[in-house]
C-alpha cells in the first residue's frame, strides 16, 4: 500500500528542474581499496534493510497527483550499487570531473531515488560517490546514514556509536535556535496528525510556524528582504556542473585564529568564506557587495537515532556575508555579530513552516513561493558534522569527504564545510555556465585562510608590544 509523502519532502520533490536536480551528492575517499562484497553487505544491512525509503519509489495518486511512497515489487541492489574505474593516473581532477558530470544526470524515476558508485583507481585507494534525492531526507540525515555504513576499525565488528564533530557555539546560542525551530517542527507534525482539515488549509500551518510576536516579526523580515544584487554566482543555470574541494584544514589551526577574537570555529570559517567570495568578485573587476547565503539548520539532535523513514527535518536562515568590508579582521568581527543575531532569531522555524505549507500547495503555487525566497540569496552554504575519530568502510580508512546539497533556481554556487577527525574540508559545487573553474575558489579559500591568520597574528603582536 502506498504511503503519502510528507509536505516538506513533497516540496523538495516538486522543486526539481532539468538544470537544478534536487539530488544531494557526497564523495568519500579512502586510503586503500574497499572490499566490494563487504560493501554490499553493509549497504544491505545498514541502508536498505534499515530505511524503507531506499526500497521505495515515488508514485502519484489522486486528482492532484499527490506524491506517495510505494514499495518496489522486486528491489535489486545491483541497480543502485555499481562500480567503475578511473582512467590512469586516477588523480583528483578525474574524480572531480566524474562527480560534476553526475550532478547533471537525473536519477531513474521508476526506481528508488538513490545510487552509490564505487570508484576504483583513485590515487592509492578508491572513492565512493553517493547520490540521494532530497525528498528522501535532508543533508545532515543523509550524511549520518552514509557514515552509519562505517566501522571503528578495519575489521568487521559491532556497529560503532556515533560521536560527531559538532559546530562550536557559546552556551545557549545555537541551542536556543535549535530548540525553537524543533518546537515548531514538532507542533507542525502533530497538527498534521490531528485531522485532514489541515491538509486542505495550508495557511493554518503557517500560523503554527509564526505564532507569537517574534515569529511574526521574523516572517515579516524574511518577506521584506530585497533581492540580492547581481553577482557571478547567480543567473540562468545550465545542465553542466563542476566541483572541487580543499585540502583538509586542521581544526586547531582554525581554532587558533578564533582564540584571540572570541570567535568559534564556525565564525572563522564563515568569515573565510566571505573573504573567498570577495576575492573572486574583485578578480573579475566587480565591486564586492554583501551577499546572502542560505544556511540549513538541523532540527534533529545528533544524539538521537534517525527514524526509519528519515525525511527532511531542517530550517534555513539567510546569513548576510560582509563582502563589502575590505579588512579580514573587520569581516570576522562583523560576521560574528551577524551570526550572533541570527542565533537569537526564530528564522529557521519560520522557514520550516513555510516549506511545510508550500509542500501542501499545488506545484505551481509551491514553485512561485520558493522562487520568492530564492531571489533573496546568492549561494547555499551548509555544514556537515562528521565523526570525531577516523572510521573505516569495508576494510579501508576514510581519508575525507565532500558534500553538496542542491543548487536551485538561479543559485549557481553551493559550498559545504565537512568536519571529520579534527579537520575541516571545503567543498565547492558550481554551475559551469556561471563559475567555469571551481578550483579558483579553492585557491582563494586557502589564500584567505592564511590572510586572516596573518591579520590575527599582527593584532596579537601589536597588543603585546603596547
Amino acid at each position: 500500500m502506498a504511503e503519502r509523502m510528507s509536505p516538506v519532502d513533497a516540496a523538495w520533490l516538486q522543486m526539481e528542474e532539468p538544470t537544478s536536480l534536487m539530488v544531494i551528492t557526497a564523495v568519500l575517499w579512502f586510503d586503500g581499496p574497499l572490499d566490494f562484497e563487504r560493501l554490499v553487505r553493509r549497504v544491505e544491512e545498514r541502508l536498505v534493510a534499515r530505511h524503507p525509503r531506499f526500497r521505495q519509489r515515488v508514485v502519484t495518486r489522486g486528482l492532484w497527483g499527490t506524491p506517495h511512497w510505494e514499495e518496489v515489487p522486486a528491489f535489486r541492489l545491483e541497480e543502485h550499487l555499481r562500480r567503475t574505474r578511473l582512467p590512469p593516473p586516477g588523480g583528483r581532477d578525474a574524480l572531480e570531473r566524474l562527480v560534476g558530470e553526475s550532478m547533471g544526470t537525473p536519477l531513474e524515476p521508476s526506481r528508488p531515488l538513490w545510487e552509490l558508485l564505487l570508484v576504483e583507481g583513485y590515487e592509492e585507494g578508491c572513492a565512493l560517490l553517493a547520490r540521494v534525492h532530497h525528498c528522501i531526507a535532508d543533508g545532515i540525515s543523509l550524511g549520518r546514514v552514509l557514515l552509519s555504513l562505517t566501522d571503528a576499525s578495519a575489521e568487521e565488528g559491532p556497529e560503532r556509536e556515533d560521536a560527531f564533530e559538532e559546530p562550536e557555539a557559546p552556551p545557549g546560542t545555537w541551542t536556543r535556535l535549535w530548540r525553537g525551530a524543533r518546537k515548531v517542527a514538532d507542533s507542525t507534525q502533530a497538527a498534521l496528525k490531528r485531522g485532514g482539515e489541515l491538509w486542505a488549509e495550508p495557511i493554518q500551518l503557517m500560523d503554527l510556524a509564526v505564532e507569537g510576536a517574534r515569529g511574526a516579526s521574523a516572517l515579516s523580515r524574511l518577506l521584506s528582504l530585497v533581492p540580492d544584487p547581481p553577482s557571478p554566482f547567480t543567473g540562468r543555470l545550465g545542465p553542466v556542473k563542476r566541483v572541487a574541494w580543499s585540502r583538509p584544514v586542521p581544526v586547531e589551526q582554525v581554532r587558533a585564529i578564533g582564540h584571540g577574537t572570541g570567535s568559534t570555529v564556525n565564525d572563522v570559517m564563515m568569515a573565510v568564506v566571505a573573504g573567498t567570495l570577495r576575492r573572486y568578485v574583485r578578480a573579475r573587476d566587480g565591486e564586492p557587495k554583501d551577499l546572502r547565503a542560505v544556511v540549513p539548520v538541523n532540527l534533529r539532535s545528533l544524539h538521537e537515532p534517525l527514524p526509519r523513514t528519515l525525511g527532511n527535518r531542517f530550517g534555513m536562515v539567510f546569513l548576510p556575508l560582509p563582502l563589502a568590508l575590505e579588512e579580514p579582521m573587520e569581516r570576522l568581527w562583523e560576521l560574528k555579530r551577524r551570526m550572533d543575531t541570527l542565533k537569537r532569531s526564530p528564522e529557521a522555524s519560520v522557514v520550516f513552516g513555510m516549506l511545510t505549507a508550500a509542500g501542501l500547495a499545488p506545484a505551481p503555487v509551491e514553485r512561485a513561493a520558493v522562487e520568492v525566497m530564492r531571489r533573496k540569496s546568492s549561494l547555499v552554504l551548509t555544514h556537515v558534522p562528521g565523526p570525531r575519530k577516523p572510521v573505516y568502510l569495508a576494510g579501508a580508512r576514510l581519508s575525507g569527504m565532500a558534500f553538496w546539497v542542491p543548487m536551485a533556481g538561479r543559485l549557481g554556487l553551493g559550498l559545504s564545510l565537512f568536519r571529520y577527525a579534527g579537520h575541516v574540508t571545503l567543498g565547492v559545487a558550481v554551475d559551469a555556465g556561471l563559475v567555469p573553474e571551481p578550483r579558483v575558489l579553492i585557491e582563494d579559500f586557502e589564500a584567505e585562510l592564511e590572510a586572516l591568520a596573518q591579520a590575527v597574528r599582527q593584532v596579537a603582536r601589536a597588543s603585546s608590544s603596547s
